[in-house]
């Protein structure tokens, strides 16, 4: 018989599968809450031996090994907060955040655009005051046809033409507090010799010599930068460009300003020498940036911003106050209380046409590449009616006439152009939309506001209005629940701010305050540190409707400046002017002073 193999006891054959079916039935909360257990039973040193052994294994790189196309184009989707936080990281990571194509897309979907330096700093002189003046006639006004109100009764502008040098040194500035450049007195302008035999004046523009009469200019700058601003040519940093505008917004945000005079009463020489009633900033396709300005002296002066002087005069055509200046693609159009429109070619320097249609002051005149649009106010004689009230189109740029649009009651008092739409305001206390190619009326806004309408500045769909009620109003046309008024007759649905494009939203989406100025519910808290009330105290004469803010001047002799998402404001810019302002404008598309803005009135800007 044979014998049964031998058994060993002590020693048991090991089943591979049912080994790994045993492994795969584990239930992994007991598996973790057992290695917890065994973790937290060892010893410190021990716990820290482990960590340095198992650490490096998560510390892969897995963006800064793919190929440089790959992370490139996976940090392409991140916002620039986080492309910040990215650069710190390690060295490839510095390297992938700061590549220029993503900091020119940030800069391009904001329409920031890179400019070469100038090595001429701007002009900072001082801003006189003048005690006595008083100016109360404002032609550029018309007539209420209910309430009869007949219009109720710094140079901030260091332009550099953005640059790298210039965007360093601000740069720097905006990181240890702003410091001013100075210079010792005005500029000094020889007069020049006018163009005779001419049916108008056109002074030719300044030759580089009159550069050399401006005092020696003392700037805060380190040495090392004023040497880079003699660069010819500087390869574009957008991420500085873009922090640049960024810490700017910021200096909006926390209202911190430098007040600067361009022209003050004698200075310069060939300087306005009447009430400023009208400006315009304009670029030149070279990059140079200037002022038009309009004045009841009858001229149209441009101002080199870089120098602060006069380069041109435009004089001869009107033969009485310029009330409205509009420049674009090359050409100037200014109207006057002379009932002219006049465009010019600045190119060729010489008139391009006068348009003699209307029978009272053009009160306003706008065009773009398609058409040009004029409007007038009307008069009442005894026992005589002159009525003009109407807005006139023409075909840009022969001024061919297309349409006369007639609707309103009242002077119309501003208009203006976003794509094919013209947007009117008038003393007869309403807005009216109207089809540009057609010069059908599309809609009308009836007691838009509670007195006429001075100012109005038009980006489909919202329209900004300012008044002679003393309050601003935006709304969203297409959604007229949607926008604010600084006056409390008015409610409107809470700005969205969690899905706004603004780089930065300070108050919370749905907030609403209780002015105690003025009883609004539609306005926010002013910020600490914002002086003055949250309302204009006179008719607010010019308004403009920015990217991420609202700017209005007023008769009251001073500018506000607003979010243009909640209506809150943000800026109370006094002490600059003495007399009323007649028209503000605002820049943000330079480098050197991203945001500027700038106001006529009486002899100062």
């Amino acid at each position: 018989m044979a014998s049964a193999p031998f058994a060993d006891e002590g020693y048991m054959e090991c089943d591979e599968d049912t080994s790994m079916i045993s492994l795969t039935n584990l239930n992994i909360d007991s598996l973790d809450e057992r290695e917890g257990q065994l973790l937290v039973s060892l010893p410190l040193s021990r716990l820290a031996a482990i960590q340095r052994r198992i650490v490096p294994h998560f510390r892969v790189d897995i963006i800064g090994s793919l190929p440089s196309e790959v992370s490139l184009q996976i940090f392409s989707h991140l916002q620039y907060e986080t492309l910040l936080v990215c650069s710190l990281v390690n060295r490839r990571w510095n390297t992938l955040a700061n590549d220029q194509s993503h900091w020119m897309r940030l800069c391009r979907e904001r329409n920031w655009k890179w400019r070469q330096p100038s090595c001429i700093h701007p002009l900072d002189t001082p801003l006189i005051h003048h005690d006595g003046y008083n100016d109360l006639d404002d032609e550029g006004m018309g007539d209420s046809d209910v309430d009869g109100d007949n219009g109720d009764r710094e140079l901030l502008l260091n332009d550099v033409e953005a640059a790298k040098a210039e965007l360093t040194l601000m740069h720097v500035e905006l990181e240890s507090g702003f410091e001013s450049t100075s210079f010792s007195g005005p500029p000094v302008v020889s007069p020049e010799p006018s163009m005779s035999g001419a049916r108008y004046t056109l002074y030719p523009k300044s030759s580089p010599e009159r550069d050399h009469s401006r005092p020696p200019a003392r700037h805060s700058a380190p040495a090392a930068l004023k040497t880079i601003g003699q660069t010819p040519h500087i390869s574009p940093d957008y991420k500085l460009l873009y922090q640049t505008h960024m810490k700017i917004y910021n200096r909006f945000r926390t209202s911190s300003y430098r007040l600067s005079a361009l022209q003050t009463r004698g200075a310069p020489n060939n300087a306005h020498t009447n009430t400023i009633y009208c400006l315009q900033l304009y670029t030149y396709p070279s990059g140079l940036q200037v002022l038009f300005t309009g004045s009841r002296d009858k001229t149209v002066r441009e101002w080199n911003l870089t120098t602060g002087l006069v380069e041109r005069v435009i004089g001869g055509v009107h033969t009485a106050s310029v009330l409205s200046v509009c420049v674009h693609g090359g050409y100037l159009a200014s109207a006057g209380s002379d009932n002219r429109v006049a465009v010019w070619d600045l190119e060729k320097n010489q008139l391009h046409k006068v348009l003699m249609d209307h029978t009272d002051s053009v009160l306003c005149v706008r065009f773009d590449d398609r058409r040009l649009v004029s409007c007038s106010k009307g008069i009442d004689v005894p026992f005589v009616f002159l009525e003009d009230h109407t807005m006139r189109t023409y075909s840009f740029p022969d001024l061919t006439p297309q349409h006369i649009l007639r609707a309103h009651r009242a002077a119309v008092n501003a208009v203006s152009i976003s794509q094919n739409i013209i947007a009117s305001g008038s003393g007869d206390k309403s807005i009216k939309l109207w089809d540009a190619d057609t010069g059908k009326l599309l809609r009308t806004f009836e007691l838009h506001h509670n007195r006429g309408i001075a100012s109005i500045d038009f980006q489909y769909p919202h329209v900004l209005t300012g008044s002679s009620d003393r309050h601003l109003r935006l709304v969203n046309t297409l959604n007229l629940k949607q926008g604010w008024s600084t006056s409390p007759e008015y409610l409107y649905d809470p700005p969205d701010l969690a899905s706004s494009s603004s780089p930065i939203s300070t108050v919370p989406s749905g907030s609403r305050f209780m002015c105690q100025c003025c009883g609004s519910e539609n306005v926010h808290l002013v910020p600490n540190g914002v002086q003055g009330p949250c309302v204009h105290s006179d008719l607010v004469r010019s308004v403009v409707l920015g990217e991420d803010f609202v700017v209005s001047g007023s008769y009251d002799l001073s500018i506000k400046v607003w979010d243009r998402k909640t209506g809150g404001m943000i800026a109370d810019l006094t002490g600059g002017h003495t007399a009323r302002i007649f028209c503000i404008g605002i820049d943000r598309t330079k480098v050197g002073v991203i945001k500027t803005v700038l106001c006529a009135s009486s002899l100062t800007l």
